[in-house]
């Protein structure tokens, strides 16, 4: 099995070494019933797709891959397998040759198959299915990860990204499911009390280790890191990956030259399905450490990757992965203060989603657009809070729709309703999760609740600051000079009170920039202030509106409508 030395945390791989069949002298896991229960029989269509699937993937045909994917999958869902599953592999394993390529074709079909389990079956997963899910990913990065050479398989990069994706939500989902089993305790029906038992003897089933192992191993091998820094001090194309690109070294200092040559050498490096499922693992890091609360580590995962949109962009090109980029690194930003960094993120994906919201619109992509809209929301909600703890101009379009659409909010936080601070809070934050197992002995009725409850706690200690100072703003931007004694008056406190708050006030308004590279606090809050000789000196740092932007915007609006109108053929016109 693949071992890296240099791994963070020095994660054991014992979980992916495990026999396939381990897990079978420790639970019975029998779906025979659910596939004697399927009532449709394969059909011509089915038969055709599947057989065309796979020679498809055989032959690295990767339009006509991404075709039946996208669209021939979901379309046959839609149409023969709405509530009920998709053949099983071994009903259809005796339609695929015995080729090279059979054995990862029948793991990818059966990573599709428990994912549609997953998004469509009433009443969703079973244990079994959870059980049989993680098997057949362990076969997936087993074979991924311990191949000597890099495999030789292209698949779309949408599909590599739902692959991590989906990896981590079905480990997500697992805990949520173990802890609301194990809270229901001995007196639960007798085949919740089994399942209780299953889920003691299998703990290292879905463990929280067996999954950052994967992550980390995906972000070894293929030396992603390495790439993303030497794209990130340098301009060049980003296939660096390409074997065949030409590129001027020139550009580079020794360090980075050194680094592109151990790339040239490396062949995991130069393989697109290496690389990418590294680059969406670090995604991955990012999410499961925002999901555990260290923030820190989520944020450091990403210490290579470019952060703005248009990078972002060049490299993923899976816009719902750079949504996700954006809305886990801005509340990372968030729970670490950094509103200012949080600002910019949020605003950066919201416009982004604007422009891309046509592209999520088609009927085979509907539970992608629910996902999106649903994040857009979230983001709206956090950039709502950020703005309030830290008022900075943002983009028109953004501040004129937040104003118009949750303005009601926006007054209730403006007066400090703690409420509805937690009630958006409550909305807009990811599913917290407990990186420990529960105890099946004695599990507590909070325990499903206790990570959140712990995030809300950080939270809600922060408002309480930030609404000890929002006073204090208010009065600042009414004066340009103003006495100690005077302003304690207005709030009813002392002057020795206030000059601690003042100091609070300083110290919140000091943000950390992401771009920096020495960790020097500075201000970019509208009210800045000074004090001398017991007097508040008040500078207003609002920058006036720049009406040259307004205009640009607007001929770029006007270029992207005349592109259009060419392209509409002259006939349609009569």
């Amino acid at each position: 099995m693949y071992h890296q030395e240099s791994i963070e945390n020095d994660y054991e791989y014992q979980y992916y070494q495990q026999d396939a069949d381990s897990l079978d002298n420790r639970v019975v896991i029998d779906l025979e019933f659910e596939r004697q229960q399927q009532s449709y029989k394969m059909n011509d269509a089915v038969k055709s797709f599947i057989t065309h699937f796979y020679r498809s993937i055989q032959n690295g045909k990767i339009f006509e891959i991404t075709h039946d994917y996208e669209y021939g999958w979901n379309m046959l869902s839609e149409q023969y397998f709405k509530t009920t599953t998709w053949p099983s592999v071994e009903s259809i394993e005796s339609m695929i040759p015995n080729e090279s390529m059979k054995s990862i074709f029948l793991i990818l079909y059966k990573e599709m198959y428990f994912r549609h389990i997953y998004a469509s079956l009433q009443g969703g997963p079973t244990l079994e299915h959870r059980f049989e899910s993680y098997r057949n990913y362990v076969q997936l990065f087993n074979a991924i990860l311990s191949a000597e050479r890099p495999l030789d398989l292209e698949l779309p990069i949408q599909w590599l990204w739902d692959i991590i994706d989906e990896f981590i939500y079905q480990f997500q989902s697992f805990c949520q499911y173990r802890a609301k089993q194990v809270k229901k305790g001995p007196n639960a029906p007798s085949n919740i009390v089994e399942e209780i038992q299953m889920l003691k003897q299998n703990s290292d089933v879905w463990n929280v280790h067996s999954v950052l192992n994967v992550l980390h191993s995906l972000v070894s091998k293929s030396n992603i890191n390495k790439q993303l820094e030497v794209l990130k001090h340098a301009t060049l194309s980003l296939t660096i990956a390409n074997s065949n690109g030409n590129i001027d070294q020139t550009q580079f200092t020794k360090h980075q030259q050194e680094l592109l040559m151990d790339l040239e050498n490396d062949l995991f490096a130069q393989s697109s399905l290496y690389k990418m499922l590294g680059y969406f693992s670090l995604v991955g890091l990012l999410r499961l450490n925002s999901l555990f609360g260290d923030y820190y580590l989520a944020v450091n995962a990403m210490h290579y990757v470019e952060l703005d949109i248009h990078k972002q962009s060049l490299i993923a090109r899976v816009p719902s992965c750079i949504i996700t980029t954006c809305y886990y690194v801005g509340f990372a930003y968030l729970m670490m203060r950094r509103y200012e960094d949080a600002i910019k993120v949020f605003v950066d994906a919201l416009i982004y989603i604007q422009r891309t919201r046509t592209m999520f619109q088609a009927p085979a992509r509907s539970l992608l657009n629910d996902m999106i809209a649903k994040q857009n929301e979230q983001i709206f909600y956090l950039l709502a809070i950020a703005l309030n703890f830290y008022p900075m101009r943002i983009d028109d379009s953004i501040n004129s729709y937040l104003k118009e659409k949750y303005s009601e909010r926006l007054v209730k936080l403006q007066r400090g309703d703690r409420d509805e601070l937690t009630n958006m809070f409550h909305y807009a934050c990811p599913k917290f999760l407990s990186p420990v197992p529960p105890n099946f002995e004695g599990v507590t009725d909070q325990y499903l609740m206790e990570p959140y409850n712990q995030q809300l706690k950080v939270f809600m200690d922060e408002v309480n600051q930030q609404l000890s100072i929002s006073d204090i703003r208010s009065f600042l931007k009414l004066y340009t000079t103003l006495p100690i004694a005077k302003l304690a008056s207005f709030i009813n406190k002392t002057p020795d009170e206030l000059k601690a708050i003042l100091l609070c006030f300083k110290h919140k308004m000091s943000n950390i920039e992401s771009d920096q590279i020495s960790e020097e606090f500075r201000s970019s809050s509208e009210v800045d202030f000074y004090i001398i000789n017991d007097m508040v000196h008040i500078a207003d740092t609002k920058v006036a509106t720049r009406f040259s932007d307004f205009f640009i915007r607007q001929i770029q609006k006007t270029n992207d409508i005349n592109n259009s109108l060419k392209m509409v053929p002259i006939s349609s016109c009569y």
